[in-house]
């Protein structure tokens, strides 16, 4: 089971995904100060598909690992972070010995049967009590533009995802079915000040992507 896009057929895709911005890492600083709460200090986190590492990079543990089959994301870890540069099948971690599993616009690149497999062995991975954070296109509000993209495979609402985790036995933590816009490239500043603001305001223009949090 491989994590997004993977290497060859999709190389192409990661040449004109990764084009490193700055103020990325402005607006993930105010979402990681938003999702701080979910994730002990002395834990240990999993970055599956984790892209710029904007997350993983900025967000406090003991421990940090960045999940991605793409080689080049080893470039965007920094000190302290420890790169997997393979699928999930292959994370070289002891049983139970993941605090959160991290997952930002990840699912959506997987088959039923990959996403199944995903699972089997989050519930490997993760502690008893652990948690895992999705940030997921949220199909209900993004449908006219959710196909653009030709790595999307599988489409969740806030509703489907949500039905997903409990019949794994996961318990919801926090459902917030528009929690940031569908991408980057929305007409929102990218701001740490107005990334914060946005995140505790109730009314959140452009949000089409969802936050769903589950307790293993």
């Amino acid at each position: 089971m491989s994590c997004k896009p993977s290497a060859g057929i999709h190389q192409r895709y990661f040449d004109s995904r990764y084009s490193p911005d700055r103020n990325r890492q402005k607006v993930w600083k105010a979402i990681c100060e938003y999702l701080q709460v979910f994730i002990p200090a002395d834990g240990v986190v999993l970055d599956i598909g984790a892209g710029y590492c904007d997350f993983i990079n900025q967000i406090k543990a003991s421990r940090k690992y960045a999940l991605d089959v793409n080689p080049d994301v080893v470039d965007y870890c920094a000190p302290g972070v420890r790169f997997l540069g393979c699928d999930v099948g292959s994370i070289d971690l002891l049983r139970q010995s993941v605090d959160v599993v991290m997952a930002s616009n990840f699912l959506e690149h997987l088959s039923d049967q990959q996403c199944g497999a995903l699972f089997d062995r989050l519930d490997d991975l993760l502690k008893e009590g652990g948690k895992i954070i999705l940030i997921q296109p949220n199909y209900y509000y993004c449908y006219r533009q959710y196909w653009d993209d030709f790595t999307h495979v599988k489409a969740f609402s806030h509703v489907s995802l949500v039905d997903f985790l409990l019949s794994r036995g996961y318990k919801i933590v926090r459902a917030e079915k528009k929690f940031m816009p569908f991408s980057f490239k929305s007409s929102l500043p990218k701001s740490y000040w107005i990334t914060k603001i946005y995140l505790f305001s109730f009314w959140r223009p452009l949000a089409k992507q969802m936050l769903i949090v589950a307790e293993r």
